[in-house]
């Protein structure tokens, strides 16, 4: 019974064999964030053929992120496009739950990113992972300050 439970608890690729590797879906979140499902290789880790951002992108050195907030398994790879008015950076939803990035802060020293996942179902739930890449516009561009990632755990559906 034990072995059948760990095989269940195994997560999976969400990408199809025609699809790029890296890129499930893309769309709008109904927050007006970016986003584009990336499938995961398990266990909560980012597929290995992500060593930089999405086309566009520019990867932000590790000194100027703070992703001390996160889970574990949880991506810290961030970057800006364009003029670095916008922040990107890949947030984590699957099974019951879907992801959106909430700008918190915008000082001369910092930009607080959030990203907060809400309950989609009350189950039964897929045990899929997924990893969305998340946009933020800034008001001013990033240039030197540091991007702060935080996480708020699932909340329930509204109306729920």
């Amino acid at each position: 019974m034990l072995a059948v439970v760990a095989a269940c608890a195994q997560w999976q690729p969400v990408a199809g064999p025609e699809e790029p590797p890296s890129l499930a879906a893309s769309g709008v979140t109904s927050h007006g964030v970016t986003s584009h499902g990336v499938a995961s290789h398990g266990a909560g880790e980012p597929r290995p053929d992500w060593p930089a951002p999405p086309a566009g992108g520019r990867a932000l050195p590790a000194q100027q992120i703070d992703a001390s907030a996160l889970p574990e398994g949880y991506p810290r790879l961030v970057w800006t496009e364009g003029d670095e008015h916008t922040v990107g950076a890949y947030g984590q939803e699957g099974g019951c739950t879907a992801v959106h990035a909430e700008l918190h802060d915008q000082t001369a020293k910092l930009v607080r990113m959030t990203f907060a996942e809400v309950t989609t179902s009350a189950g039964p739930c897929t045990m899929d992972l997924r990893f969305r890449t998340l946009t933020v516009a800034l008001d001013a561009p990033l240039a030197g300050r540091t991007v702060v990632l935080e996480h708020q755990t699932p909340q329930p559906v509204s109306g729920s």
